[in-house]
């Protein structure tokens, strides 16, 4: 005589009450996770907004925001702008210091000291631009930017000739934060990749 027990086993081994609720919470919110993604993604189109792209976004320009990802919104006419208003306002700045030279001669400040601000102007000015141009392709150290505000200050017209240079050949800092853009992006596609594995394989398991 055989005996019946309640305990009801199947090919995959004796029935887990909390495992099976364990699983129908994940189906949930799995559901409920693609519905939110295609609620968000109907309302983006019915506004007429993009929906927010993945992975890492491009850093902003000065003055060219990220138009310099894909060369569109205008950005041969902010290069054009940027290299004009820099060479601009960098010929008064020389017509206001060719006004202030003037006015020491007026005084008789004497030639030497005329000298002296006039080598002054010029060393501060060849050093703003070789420090403005490196920045365009290296990340600036902060404290060593910090130390040399002073230098900036007086040289400004070197960093507004390094500018309208720059502007010549692309959008000042372009180089640098594509380099740094696709790196991410580099990076992010390979953790997704990770991540999702290949698909044959998951097929096959399943």
């Amino acid at each position: 005589m055989t005996l019946r027990t309640g305990r009801t086993t199947n090919r995959r081994g004796p029935y887990r009450p909390e495992a099976e609720e364990r699983r129908v919470r994940a189906h949930k919110a799995e559901a409920r996770a693609d519905r939110g993604r295609s609620d968000n993604r109907r309302v983006s189109e019915e506004n007429g907004t993009p929906a927010t792209p993945r992975g890492p976004r491009p850093e902003p320009i000065r003055f060219f925001g990220t138009t310099w990802v894909d060369h569109d919104g205008g950005y041969g006419a902010r290069r054009a702008a940027v290299a004009a208003g820099s060479l601009l306002a960098a010929a008064a700045a020389c017509l206001v210091l060719r006004l202030a030279y003037e006015g020491l001669q007026i005084a008789a400040a004497g030639t030497l000291v005329s000298l002296l601000i006039v080598v002054m102007f010029a060393v501060c000015s060849a050093l703003a631009f070789g420090h403005t141009w490196g920045a365009f392709g290296k990340r600036p150290d902060p404290e060593r930017q910090a130390s040399l505000r002073g230098l900036l200050a007086i040289g400004f017209i070197g960093s507004l000739l390094a500018y309208f240079v720059r502007s010549l050949g692309e959008a000042p800092g372009e180089k640098l934060h594509r380099e740094e853009y696709e790196t991410a992006r580099a990076a992010y596609e390979k953790r997704s990749s990770r991540r999702t594995g290949n698909p044959s394989r998951k097929r096959r398991r399943s």
